[in-house]
């Protein structure tokens, strides 16, 4: 029993008390230890484990995950006493629906356990390697890409005597790879599944240059073998998988009959895009919906610009008209018109090879009515000065460049300016007190806009007047709490 539960705790004792739907989709016992897998956050159990479990099921074959926690040795721990179980809730829009996930056979803390996290990436057994540790756990140099070996992290690795631990994953990883090389061991696939354009190749380099600034006489020769030996696919990963809540837990206890200290939640849709670059036998990933291509750029460049520009241009407009969620700014008029609109005004940016961008923007409509999500507007709206830079502007500029209307990008920039201006409700962003001061300009509402523009490094667009003139012209509907389409 878990403390202040009257319920038994999720553990393998327990699993006969489950009819099979919620029960996991393989024994874990007839699992092995073939992936190993960096980051113990909520993303990686309710995404690429689940992929697992269920390619595991179809296929016969035994691919266990045993997952490395770069700093919460308490989540791997938790994790033990629950015999590496634990339960995904897909909140639905007709309710939730609970299945406990088994392909986790092992839970280490890097740090402590730094031994044992070396043998397994020696181990001629594993044969994929993969990670969810974010953006800021690759370590890169602002200026260059590559590793920053000057941060006090990297260089504490770098100078540390072998066989010490290590804080950082690219030490650690980079070390295990090392040593697998001398080792003659197997070829070995790295797959980094975090958020960013290119993963495998960032991964890649910070990895090749972690062993190029080592100490290592045989450096060299493990940098030839990486060659050889490793490769780094890059990926895709969608889903949208917020911070597990009360209810969340709640609806467990109500379906399982059990109490888990390790729920996580998602919504239905999942997708996972890799480009088909391994060099060693890996899960069947394609029997669950993942998807092989030789480039994964156009899957990126659409989600880039279709999800992530969409879901930016309803939190601006959602804001400006008083609305809470995705889901709330999805139930007025305008929310499923805004959606279709600017994906089909963005498709002629996109490159050949990707989805096609009507059907995708149909599952974003989908997607983003789902009122169980309770995505907040407020969060998707935050650090705009950066998203947007990346999610709007450079399919603006192609646009404007051949000639093209954009108006739905136009009204998306409007709502986001008038979410600039001194007074506005609060919404997390580092250029807040600059945009700001953009309102004083002079200029005009107009010459706000170019300001606006300035100050996040669109010149070139700020010198549009027919743009920054568009967009003006749509802030008066804004300030009465209208969206004109």
């Amino acid at each position: 029993m878990s403390a202040g539960s009257a319920l038994p705790r999720l553990g393998r004792t327990e699993l006969s008390r489950l009819a099979p739907g919620p029960g996991p989709a393989v024994d874990p016992a007839g699992l092995r230890p073939r992936v190993v897998h960096f980051g113990l956050g909520a993303f990686h159990r309710a995404h690429q484990a689940l992929y697992t479990e269920n390619a595991a099921a179809v296929s016969g074959e035994p691919w266990g995950i045993t997952a490395v926690a770069p700093r919460s040795a308490g989540t791997a721990r938790a994790l033990r006493d629950q015999d590496f179980l634990y339960s995904v809730v897909e909140r639905r829009p007709d309710g939730p629906v609970c299945r406990v996930v088994g392909s986790v056979v092992g839970a280490l803390a890097m740090g402590p356990d730094a031994g044992a996290v070396d043998a397994l990436l020696t181990d001629p057994e594993v044969s994929v390697v993969t990670l969810t540790v974010t953006e800021k756990g690759y370590h890169r140099s602002a200026t260059t890409g590559g590793l920053d070996t000057a941060s006090a992290p990297v260089a504490a690795d770098l100078a540390a005597p072998p066989g010490a631990p290590l804080t950082t994953v690219v030490g650690r990883l980079a070390t295990g790879l090392a040593a697998r090389m001398r080792s003659g061991a197997a070829p070995l696939s790295v797959v980094s599944c975090d958020n960013m354009a290119g993963n495998g190749a960032v991964l890649a380099r910070v990895v090749r240059d972690f062993v190029r600034a080592s100490a290592w006489p045989d450096r060299g020769t493990v940098l030839a073998r990486l060659d050889g030996a490793v490769t780094f696919p890059s990926t895709v990963v969608d889903r949208i998988v917020p911070a597990t809540s009360d209810d969340d837990r709640a609806a467990v206890r109500a379906a399982l009959g059990l109490d888990d200290a390790l729920t996580v939640a998602g919504e239905p849709y999942r997708s996972w895009v890799l480009e088909d670059t391994f060099a060693a036998a890996r899960p069947p990933w394609e029997r669950d919906g993942a998807l092989f291509v030789p480039d994964v750029g156009p899957h990126q460049l659409t989600k880039l610009r279709l999800l992530n520009g969409s879901h930016s241009a309803l939190a601006h407009l959602g804001l400006a008209t008083g609305r809470a969620t995705v889901a709330d700014a999805m139930a007025t008029g305008w929310g499923e018109r805004l959606v279709r609109s600017l994906c089909a005004e963005v498709a002629p940016t996109l490159p050949a090879g990707g989805p096609d961008p009507e059907a995708y923007a149909g599952d974003l409509v989908a997607r983003f009515r789902n009122p169980a999500m309770r995505h907040t507007l407020r969060q998707i709206g935050s650090d705009a000065s950066l998203k947007i830079t990346e999610r709007w502007l450079p399919a603006l500029r192609e646009l404007r460049a051949n000639g093209a209307h954009s108006p739905a990008l136009t009204l998306a920039l409007a709502a986001w300016a008038h979410g600039t201006r001194p007074g506005a409700p609060d919404r997390p962003d580092p250029a807040t007190e600059a945009l700001a001061a953009c309102w004083d300009a002079g200029g005009g509402p107009a010459g706000t806009v170019g300001a606006l523009l300035r100050t996040v490094g669109a010149a070139d667009l700020a010198d549009d007047a027919a743009l920054t003139g568009a967009v003006a012209e749509r802030l008066p509907a804004l300030r009465a709490g209208r969206v004109e389409l």
